[in-house]
């Protein structure tokens, strides 16, 4: 029996682990390579955090992944980019390894782009001690850096040459391109043949400890809109002229606030734009707004636009039946519609997810360091990872930790690299030697 089959069969019949092996020539190759290739990583980090790659910016993110697909290349993968047609996207890089056909197929995710465009200020890495300051240093350079130098030390190690592999790097994590079905078909057709998927996107570190990701909540956008009869505003609440659009927006938002936030485990949600007046419109971004008003007239449109987050589908779909309903009972004098966006799924916390934890686990044992606990996921954004979540079991957050991801302070923990890419390597190895 496997490694995973093993780690799955004591977990759920809690049983003790058998005591962990110690790690064999092979894997002490690995652990001398990554510390041997540290400066060349960083280096290599420091060169594609210095190309910006904003998702908008896709000649950016195209030179970032061909940087990438030169190192995939001397590690005798077949690259290949991948066009997104019709989405408005830069397209993926695609790398894989054909192994012996015997063990787990791994697919191995992370993203070329940031959410840093060319206007930002942010645009240079900058060496601050063990840190390393930069638009993607974390989120997600770091990550496809930590990728390769585990591939790297498995080439070191001969645990490579009989790996089946593949390497999905996105470039449109940060935005994804719609629809879907076309910005994300190459990922999931990668999924589809694949047994287990690995995301590298940052690791959280919880009061000093190192945490394991095995699940991921969805996440999506939502947009109201209201309109009403407007007129002077002595006759507001008035049969004749009603409301208002703003009074109706000010319902439906305090509604989901009191009636949506009881009963459901980690849902969240969230307004992030409200406009509404005389005139009032959002930009083809949705994420801009204008208006215009006097405190005299009757606001006759309203926009607002929130997230929402849940742990299944289930659960969205439920939330979203409900959100539609409160929107429907209109005060007098308003009308409002719901329109909910194209959505990142969840990646539900499956026993076989667990699994996989459970093996990493062992490795942790094996490399002297303490086991990770499983992540809550209010902790968590949403990935690329939970598009394959219905079809493989997963592991996420195996990139380094970070701090300030998402803002002009974003800087990668740079030992961490070394912890992750040691674990990356000796993980692939066994799960790419366990059978199917």
């Amino acid at each position: 029996m496997s490694r995973l089959a093993l780690a799955a069969l004591f977990a759920a019949f809690a049983l003790p682990a058998p005591a962990a092996a110690q790690l064999s020539p092979a894997e002490r190759t690995m652990i001398e390579t990554v510390d041997a290739k540290q400066d060349e990583t960083v280096d290599l980090l420091a060169r594609i955090v210095n190309i910006n790659s904003g998702t908008m910016n896709h000649e950016g993110v195209r030179a970032v992944g061909r940087v990438m697909a030169k190192e995939f290349d001397a590690l005798g993968f077949a690259t290949e980019w991948v066009e997104a047609p019709g989405t408005d996207r830069a397209g993926h890089l695609i790398a894989r390894h054909a192994g012996d056909g015997t063990g787990k197929r791994l697919l191995l995710i992370g993203h070329l782009d940031t959410v840093f465009e060319p206007d930002s200020p942010f645009q240079r890495w900058e060496r601050d001690g063990n840190f390393g300051q930069g638009p993607g240093a974390g989120d997600d350079k770091g990550g496809i850096v930590t990728m390769l130098l585990a591939l790297q030390a498995m080439k070191a190690a001969g645990t490579l040459d009989g790996a089946d592999i593949v390497v999905v790097l996105m470039g449109d994590e940060e935005d994804s391109g719609e629809p879907q079905s076309v910005s994300r078909a190459a990922l999931i057709a990668a999924a589809e043949a694949s047994d287990i998927a690995i995301g590298y996107e940052g690791l959280i570190v919880d009061d000093g400890k190192d945490m394991g990701s095995v699940a991921r909540r969805s996440a999506g956008s939502w947009t109201v809109t209201v309109t009403a009869r407007s007129g002077h505003s002595s006759g507001i609440f008035s049969d004749y002229l009603g409301n208002g659009a703003v009074f109706e927006a000010a319902r439906i938002i305090d509604d989901f606030r009191e009636k949506l936030r009881y009963g459901e485990d980690r849902l969240t949600y969230n307004v992030g734009l409200i406009v509404g007046g005389e005139e009032a419109e959002i930009d083809a971004d949705k994420i801009r707004g204008t208006a215009r008003g006097k405190t005299n007239i009757i606001a006759p449109i309203a926009y607002v636009r929130g997230d929402m987050r849940a742990m299944t589908l289930d659960q969205i779909e439920r939330t979203q039946a409900a959100m539609r309903a409160i929107v429907a009972e209109n005060l007098p004098g308003t009308e409002a519609a719901i329109e909910f966006d194209e959505y990142y799924p969840p990646m539900p916390p499956t026993a076989g997810n667990r699994a996989i934890l459970d093996a990493l686990n062992e490795v942790n044992a094996d490399l002297g360091l303490p086991a990770m606990d499983a992540l809550d996921p209010l902790r968590r954004g949403a990935a690329d990872i939970s598009f394959v979540a219905h079809l493989v079991d997963g592991l996420a957050g195996m990139g380094p930790a970070s701090r300030g991801d998402h803002t002009p302070e974003e800087a990668v923990d740079i030992a961490s690299i070394w912890r992750q890419a040691k674990r990356s390597a000796i993980l692939l190895s066994r799960l790419a030697d366990t059978p199917r």
